[in-house]
């Protein structure tokens, strides 16, 4: 039964409460609902973007400061500044020890297995709270462009997140003051936005690639009777769009015959080297060589170049299609539709090979940063 409220100040009848889906990313988070219309639809809330950084940035007097206000910081203030949280999430600090050096802020290692704690300022943080931090953002993004409440959500996690993540991701809903009525898996949302899987009668075998800024996964679905059943899933939680901007980073410390220790030490510069990167890895989706200089760093790459550095990562991904598809006992030739999710899907170079390694054109006509909300 639908539920009908009435403002007893107007005596208006007022709409069901919206339900918004959210994708809470390693690299952007961004909020969607049904829309009169009954079709779904991205919020872009005055005019600022559908995605919203998953940056939390805290300044002196310890407040946040959230998406792309936030990233702005990463250069200046980069050890007050958090992103890829989504990574720290239900982990302990030995999960991520390995990967600490691509962090410019203080991942606490207390010497136990508790979870992960973040430093900034004289404060610390749990990966939990820092979540609830961009859902708080995207909640009052809503709700300004909406002009009603928002109260419950739907927010999609990877395939392979476990019971402790999950949990921590519905514990981040709930700082933010959502009730998250549902987790969905990533690939399931996907397919469901291509239409896959709404057809009852429909049986399909899917492969759902998902190359996303920090992390990788490629899951295999099986949809029957409008049940989706993940038969496998396989990836890399440190591997996405951000080793190729790594990648870009090296090559040029290398070319302008620079010394890595000395960039390192220098959290503005490594931030500005590294966001100079991401501006290339971009660029060369459209045009064959990027030519900028940062400082007295010429910053130089051709289309040709950059997917030399990016191939041993790239391969990685396919290794890893090898694996899921071993892992589900099925062939290539069992794979009725593959769907690319992440915003580095837009690679010319990773699009060829997934297209080459299934030997099918993937679906990509859903904007890939959108396609999960």
């Amino acid at each position: 039964m639908a539920k009908i409220s009435i403002n007893l100040a107007t005596g208006s009848l007022q709409k069901e409460e919206i339900i918004v889906g959210i994708d809470l990313g390693t690299t952007n988070s961004l909020v969607a609902f049904i829309n009169p219309e009954q079709q779904p639809q991205v919020i872009n809330d005055a005019g600022k973007g559908v995605l919203v950084p998953s940056v939390v940035h805290f300044n002196e007097h310890g407040d946040a400061e959230v998406g792309n206000e936030a990233k702005a910081f990463l250069t200046t203030d980069p050890s007050n500044t958090i992103f890829s949280v989504k990574r720290l999430l239900g982990r302990s600090y030995k999960d991520v020890a390995e990967h600490s050096d691509i962090f410019s802020y203080k991942v606490i290692d207390d010497d136990t297995d508790a979870l992960v704690k973040i430093k900034a300022g004289d404060k610390f943080y749990t990966p939990i709270e820092l979540s609830a931090e961009i859902l708080k953002e995207l909640k009052a993004r809503a709700e300004h462009a909406l002009k009603t409440p928002v109260n419950r959500a739907v927010i999609t996690v990877p395939a392979y997140f476990n019971d402790s993540q999950r949990q921590a991701t519905r514990d981040a809903g709930k700082l933010a003051g959502l009730d998250v009525l549902r987790i969905v898996n990533e690939p399931t949302a996907a397919s469901l936005a291509y239409g896959l899987g709404l057809d009852p009668t429909q049986q399909k075998t899917i492969a759902v690639y998902d190359l996303g800024g920090g992390t990788f996964d490629v899951s295999i679905l099986q949809i029957q009777n409008g049940i989706f059943e993940v038969l496998s899933t396989n990836g890399n939680t440190f591997l996405g769009g951000d080793d190729f901007d790594r990648a870009i980073f090296n090559y040029w410390i290398e070319k302008n015959q620079l010394d890595a220790a000395t960039i390192a030490q220098d959290n503005i510069l490594t931030q500005s080297l590294r966001l100079q990167a991401e501006g290339a890895k971009k660029a060369l989706t459209t045009q064959n060589i990027y030519n900028e200089k940062l400082g007295e760093i010429w910053c130089t790459l051709d289309k040709e170049t950059f997917e030399s550095l990016i191939a041993a990562k790239v391969q990685e991904t396919i290794e890893a299609c090898k694996s899921a598809l071993k892992d589900a006992e099925l062939s290539i030739a069992d794979i009725d539709e593959v769907v690319l999710v992440g915003g580095s899907t837009r690679t010319p170079y990773v699009k060829k090979a997934v297209s080459e390694f299934f030997g099918k054109t993937p679906q990509d006509n859903i904007n890939p940063d959108e396609v999960v909300a």
